[in-house]
Formats: structure tokens, C-alpha cells, sequence
């Protein structure tokens, strides 16, 4: 701890090498951080995802209806504790850039499934009982400004009503958070009875089946009975648990993930090389000093470990001031206003920022330090 003042004198020998150099890093880091929580926004659903909850769609393809009537045979399916059916509505609010999801589902089976959904009591109880209700969550509610009490007129794109009306109208009557952080809270959904009786085409059919199961370890199981027993009928099923459901759905888009990690690679590896450059030129510029070093009795440890110290404290530096502006960048929560719900930066990432950090300063300065612990006090001023 004693050294750490010859280590800060030694990082501002050359201020603008050395303000640059930690600019460099700085952005380096915020784009580490941005990216974590771009990654945290496509993948954090799957990572969130009920490792009790199968899917259950056409065999065909996800936009191909199912039966509402599989429903009571779905119930009977044995290790199945709750069925609830989904179906995309597609609408939008306003103008065509207000788009976010809406499903028709059966009131007193979503908060069962879904359990990290949170709505008061009150608000529960209107959801359960008046079949024009619909509840939204918070992010969405946020965004439009509405409240509960509020009657909200949705275009349909898809689902026209008998009077062939695209003009859809809820009332508001509750709005949900989450129980934990990064659960998609865009939502909006209301009455399937409502909705199937005021439809125009496709009554008695849904878009999907959502079950809770009494054993996660039974999922292959399971899934394999559900398909079996609709095999052969005019609408045969898929079933798949909810992650890899997510995941393959997330996958239509490319492998973000991958993606993101090619791109900080790239991004750190070139800054590794700025800051080694930075550090083999400080060392060069301090040979003498060096040499003097050594002469006053500073051991060839100590010259390495001082050398390494100044190199992690500029790396550290750099990465905490990127990491804090990143974080600071995601607080403010989705920037696309619905399209990435969970974006966030994850404790995990941070702490992965950080030991990166660490990482970079001693791979950067390990080349210099070493050259600095085995230089010679003679050869070394004899170059001055």
C-alpha cells in the first residue's frame, strides 16, 4: 500500500498517453456492459423460464390453431397439475410503432401458472369477475400512462370482430409487477370468453397451451404422452418445456449470445495491445529510474509487482468507470420502448466486468514488468 503513491506519479508521467489510454478502456467496458444487458434482454426470459411449464403448440407451426377443446383432455393427462390456452392477438395502440404482446386467456388460470405475476387482491378480484377486464403490466402501463379504471381501444390486425370492426375496447382493471427482477412485465392480457364470442372466424380455437406439471424431472415424459395422444388427429402437437420453447424462438434471430461475445473478443483483445503498447512504453521511458531503483535495494519482485500494480490500477480504473456508466445506461431500463423488457445489467456480468478488468491489467503488463525485473543496473544506464 505504501508504493501506491510511486504508482500514481508514474501513471500521470505522461497525462494524455495516459488519459487516452484509459478512454480506451472506459469504452471498451461500456460496451461490455451494454452488450451484458442486450444479452440479458434476449436471453433473460429463457433464463427465467418455469422449469415446471411445458409448451404445447400445432405440430405444424406455432401460427397454426389448436383445438380449445383439448383442453379438458390435457386436464386428465396424468403428472399435469393446471392447463391455461394462449392466443396472439396481435393488436396495437394508437399507431403501429405502439406494439406489444396481448393474449385472450382464462382469468383464474393465468396467475396459477404464471405465479411471478403480482396483482393486489382488489384488482384480482375485477379480473376474475367483469369479462371485458384486462390487466397489464407495469412496464407497459408505465409507457402509455394508463391506470387502472381506464378503457383502452386496441386496432386488431388480425382478429376482426362480427360487426367487422378492428376496434377492440378494454377496461383496465389491474395492473401486475413481477415478483423478480427481469420478468417480462409488456403484457397486456384479458378474457378468452370475451374474446371468442366477439370474433369474427376461428371460434373454438386457440394459439397455444401452457401446462404446469408436478414434476420438472418428468417433462420428456410427459411431453411425449401429450404428443401420443393427439398423433394421428387433424391437429397433431408439439410439446417442448418453456426454456427450449424460449430458446428456439429466440434462435429465430440468430444466436445473439454469440453474436455479443465475437464482438467484446474483438473489442478487448485490441484493447489489450493499446494498453500492453502503453505499458512497454512507460517501462522504456524509466530505465534509468528503474536502474535506480535497484540500486537504492528495490528487490526484482518488487520492480515486477509495482510495474503490474500500475497496469491493473489503470485497467481497474478504466473498467469500474465503463461498468458504472453502463449500469447507469440500463438503469433507465428498456430503450425501445417494449421491444426489450428485461434489459438490464445482471450482478453476474458486473462482477464478470470487474475480474475482466483485473485480467486485462496483468495480461497488458506481464510483457513490461518481466523486462523491468530482469534489466540490469548496468546495462540500464548505460542507455541513458
Amino acid at each position: 500500500m505504501k508504493y501506491l503513491p510511486l504508482v500514481w506519479r508514474n501513471l500521470l508521467r505522461r497525462k494524455t498517453r495516459t488519459l487516452f489510454t484509459l478512454l480506451s478502456i472506459v469504452m471498451a467496458f461500456v460496451l461490455f456492459g451494454i452488450l451484458s444487458a442486450l444479452n440479458m434482454a434476449f436471453a433473460g426470459n429463457v433464463e427465467l423460464a418455469g422449469n415446471d411449464r411445458l409448451i404445447i403448440q400445432h405440430k405444424v407451426s406455432l401460427i397454426q390453431l389448436l383445438p380449445e377443446s383439448y383442453r379438458a383432455r390435457l386436464e386428465t393427462t396424468p403428472g399435469v397439475v393446471d392447463v391455461l390456452h394462449q392466443t396472439w392477438f396481435g393488436g396495437i395502440y394508437q399507431k403501429p410503432s405502439n406494439f406489444f404482446m396481448q393474449c385472450p386467456v382464462i382469468p383464474e388460470r393465468l396467475l396459477k401458472i404464471y405465479t411471478e405475476y403480482v396483482l393486489p387482491d382488489d384488482q384480482k378480484k375485477a379480473w376474475l369477475t367483469d369479462r371485458t377486464c384486462a390487466i397489464v403490466g407495469r412496464q407497459t402501463a408505465t409507457r402509455f400512462g394508463w391506470k387502472v379504471g381506464d378503457r383502452v381501444p386496441i386496432q386488431a390486425t388480425i382478429w376482426r370482430k362480427k360487426n367487422n370492426s378492428l376496434a377492440w375496447e378494454f377496461n383496465i382493471c389491474g395492473i401486475f409487477d413481477a415478483n423478480r427482477k427481469g420478468v417480462d412485465t409488456t403484457p397486456m392480457f384479458f378474457n378468452y370468453d370475451y374474446f371468442d364470442e366477439a370474433r369474427f372466424f376461428g371460434q373454438g380455437n386457440v394459439g397455444w397451451y401452457v401446462i404446469r406439471i408436478n414434476d420438472p424431472a418428468r417433462a420428456p415424459e410427459i411431453a411425449k404422452a401429450i404428443d401420443d395422444q393427439f398423433a394421428n388427429s387433424p391437429a397433431e402437437t408439439k410439446t417442448t418445456t418453456e426454456k427450449a420453447f424460449l430458446t428456439a424462438f429466440a434462435k429465430q434471430i440468430g444466436d445473439i449470445g454469440a453474436i455479443i461475445r465475437a464482438i467484446v473478443s474483438a473489442v478487448f483483445f485490441t484493447i489489450l495491445l493499446v494498453a500492453a503498447n502503453t505499458m512497454a512504453q512507460s517501462v522504456r521511458e524509466r530505465t534509468s529510474e528503474l536502474a535506480v531503483l535497484k540500486t537504492l535495494g528495490f528487490a526484482d519482485s518488487l520492480i515486477l509487482l509495482l510495474v503490474l500494480t500500475e497496469a491493473s490500477v489503470l485497467a481497474v480504473l478504466g473498467g469500474a468507470i465503463g461498468l458504472g456508466l453502463a449500469w447507469l445506461f440500463a438503469l433507465g431500463g428498456d430503450p425501445t420502448n417494449g421491444m426489450l423488457p428485461s434489459f438490464f445489467l445482471p450482478n453476474a456480468d458486473l462482477a464478470r466486468g470487474v475480474l475482466y478488468a483485473l485480467l486485462l491489467g496483468l495480461t497488458a503488463g506481464i510483457l513490461p514488468a518481466v523486462q523491468a525485473m530482469r534489466l540490469r543496473i548496468v546495462d540500464a544506464l548505460r542507455r541513458t
